[in-house]
């Protein structure tokens, strides 16, 4: 099979299409033609040789990607005959192997594809998605609430837009130059402005003078510090990123922070989970997200790439010139 395989870190050119042999599943195991491949942020720092959240780097050479959707052409020992020839999507966890004509995974971490969603749209849902809908546990968002959200093109703020839209609150969406802003304002945000325009705090202010309810902050740095002095008392200050670098206050905005009553928390890892309260708490958001894009309540914008230019989709998700999800897809699988 053709795949893309990693033999030393550093950047995103180090990424190469090779033909290598078709992976076998294992007991317990099915094997997935793979029609999408998702691409993640920690993909890239991986491929960099920095570990983030992952519990170690991988031993290379390496094939990355670790969110899937195909359908399943082989199975392993004592595997279910019922997953033969079904489409289906899967997050592989720390495992890779995505960015493949073929990848193997557990039987127990399958979901069936939904009706209407297509290996692209599911492999959005079933990472990205499951984040944006741990993110939302904390966010209480209703009519009356005000939600800022900084990169609101992203795939997660796209997905945040579309679910704080549809919850009825008002969404105030920053994105970075007019064509997303354009589609920010499209997924239904009530003001969408370029966050490299230095006048859009005054914008907001002009508009929405009581302030922000919520922040959705996965970008830190400058446009974070300039979002915290838009919100309201009271205010929740979500943290999953800090794509925009450090978000470093002084003991004075601090201060100021906690004398409107502002509540900063991080919301991924172990706090999303035990929110959860339920076993196997990624399943259960897996399983939600893709019951939300089934029912056409949520809609992932995606960025789609053929396998062979993975190294491309890299650097442009590393730039900020990207649009939603990014997907590798294979075209066409070789036989196994």
């Amino acid at each position: 099979m053709n795949a893309i395989r990693l033999h030393a870190f550093g950047p995103a050119e180090n990424l190469t299409y090779e033909t290598v042999p078709s992976p076998v599943p294992a007991p317990g195991q099915v094997r997935i033609a793979v029609a999408a491949a998702g691409v993640h942020l920690l993909d890239t720092a991986l491929r960099e040789g920095e570990r983030g959240p992952a519990p170690a780097l991988p031993e290379l050479p390496t094939v990355p990607g670790r969110e899937v959707a195909g359908t399943v052409d082989a199975l392993g020992p004592g595997t279910d005959p019922a997953w033969l020839g079904r489409t289906v999507v899967v997050h592989l966890g720390f495992a890779p192997g995505g960015y493949a004509e073929y990848a193997v995974a557990d039987a127990g971490r399958l979901h069936p594809v939904p009706p209407g969603l297509d290996p692209a749209e599911a492999v959005a849902m079933i990472g990205t998605g499951r984040t944006t809908l741990g993110i939302l546990q904390f966010a209480d968002l209703g009519p009356g609430s005000v939600a800022l959200v900084p990169a609101a093109a992203g795939g997660i703020g796209t997905l945040l837009v579309q679910y704080a839209v549809n919850a009825g609150a008002t969404v105030i969406a920053l994105a970075g130059g007019p064509a997303k802003t354009a589609r920010a304002a499209a997924n239904g945000a009530h003001l969408a402005l370029d966050y490299t325009d230095p006048a859009w705090p005054e914008a907001v202010r002009a508009r929405y003078p009581a302030g922000a309810t919520v922040l959705f902050d996965s970008v830190g740095g400058e446009t974070a510090r300039a979002a915290l002095a838009l919100l309201a008392p009271g205010a929740r200050h979500l943290v999953f990123g800090w794509s925009g670098g450090p978000l470093d206050l002084t003991d004075a905005e601090r201060a100021d922070l906690t004398a409107r009553g502002i509540t900063t928390r991080g919301v991924l890892g172990p706090a999303m989970l035990q929110q959860v309260g339920a076993p196997d708490p990624l399943r259960v958001l897996e399983t939600r997200a893709l019951a939300e894009a089934a029912a056409g309540r949520l809609r992932p914008a995606l960025t789609r790439y053929p396998l062979t230019e993975a190294a491309a989709a890299h650097h442009a998700l590393e730039t900020r010139a990207t649009t939603g999800k990014v997907v590798l897809e294979p075209r066409p699988a070789r036989p196994a």
